[in-house]
């Protein structure tokens, strides 16, 4: 039986990263002739899955990741994994799976938003030097067979920086529970438009995720500025959500804006929704994106977006530049003006999961796994 260890720092069932470790986990165990391990500070109780600690005493990020580095290495050293498949910047595993993309580029992009101090204060941070560092080690790494990337835009960036072959790549995109991510949500409809006092007819945006300021919460609302009849519900938490509160009343919209800050269950939310919207910075590939065409809403997302590969403009969403606040605001114009539509776009963003069950997702990696072997 080939014994498989995935190392994830912080596992933290409510994380997109962590809930694709934990549905990986699960469907991989489920397969059969796989042994499933996992290497992590603190994780939930996993059916079937051996689970070891990592948890050393640190001070401040950059000792925080060395640390957990180099207790992780220790651990499948000692253990004699076949595979070893990191969720973090670990030098000497088999496998990397890049669902945070590449730090440098991501640098770059939040510069763009950044001021002249902002940008000197981030040039000065010893945790992005560190993270850099041992992104390099890892990706240049003689042990590195293969680098699992859930978009094509991370590996285009992977091979811009580290000029790595085409074979060391494998791109698989992040699975969904198409059973459990269903149209027939919106049986909650009603009763939740009702409970957040939301008109029954009006037109809803919905945005799930934490990280307000990359995500783009402040885009969204500025966008839907001009169209009186939108409104926008946020779910997530963000230390600096009342800033945000602040910004929609001083934009004129409060009145149409809901935060509801974390919620456990997501689904109900999906329901009352008639469109997603996550104008990001950057994300390699949103669990959320996917959540939502499998719910049958049409997703506004970015050009730095990595699922934007799953969207086409007004079939079943709609893509921008990031900063391009203009365009965004014309494509909501665009998809308030087909509501006669509004039933195809949904089976459109339903159909466009078709490929991306969870199911199919841990055979691609299964596929992966014994190419190795």
């Amino acid at each position: 039986m080939m014994r498989l260890v995935i190392v994830r720092q912080k596992y933290n069932p409510a994380g997109g990263a962590e809930r694709f470790v934990s549905r990986a986990l699960s469907a991989l165990s489920a397969q059969g002739g796989l042994e499933v391990n996992l290497i992590a500070r603190k994780w939930e109780s996993l059916s079937g899955v051996r689970a070891f600690a990592a948890n050393p005493f640190y001070l401040g990020s950059v000792w925080r990741d060395w640390g957990f580095a180099c207790a992780a290495r220790r651990i499948w050293q000692r253990e004699g994994f076949e595979l070893v498949q990191s969720h973090e910047r670990i030098a000497g595993c088999d496998i990397y799976r890049a669902g945070d993309g590449v730090h440098r580029h991501w640098l770059q992009l939040r510069r763009r938003v950044l001021s002249r101090w902002g940008r000197i204060t981030l040039q000065l941070n010893p945790y992005h030097h560190y993270v850099q560092w041992m992104e390099r080690r890892m990706f240049l790494h003689p042990r590195l067979k293969t680098v699992i990337c859930n978009s094509q835009m991370v590996k285009r960036e992977i091979q811009h920086y580290f000029d790595l072959p085409d074979e060391r790549f494998a791109v698989i995109y992040n699975g969904v529970d198409t059973a459990a991510f269903h149209p027939s949500l919106r049986e909650h409809r009603d009763a939740m438009r009702a409970q957040w006092q939301i008109p029954p007819a009006a037109p809803l945006l919905l945005y799930v995720g934490s990280g307000f300021e990359r995500k783009g919460v402040a885009r969204a609302l500025q966008a839907i500025v001009p169209h009186p009849e939108v409104q926008l519900l946020i779910v997530g938490k963000d230390k600096h959500a009342a800033q945000y509160q602040r910004l929609a009343a001083t934009l004129g919209i409060a009145s149409r804006v809901r935060f509801a800050g974390a919620q456990n269950d997501v689904k109900p939310f999906y329901g009352m929704a008639d469109a997603f919207i996550l104008p990001t910075l950057y994300d390699p590939f949103p669990n959320v994106c996917v959540e939502a065409l499998a719910c049958g809403l049409p997703v506004f997302t970015t050009q730095q977006c990595g699922a934007a590969e799953l969207i086409r403009d007004g079939d079943n969403g709609w893509v921008a530049d990031a900063l391009d606040g203009a365009t965004l605001r014309q494509q909501l114009g665009q998809w308030l003006a087909s509501r006669a539509e509004w039933p195809s776009l949904a089976a459109a963003a339903r159909a466009s999961t078709a490929d991306l069950t969870l199911e199919q997702m841990a055979g691609r990696l299964l596929a992966c796994y014994r190419r190795l072997l």
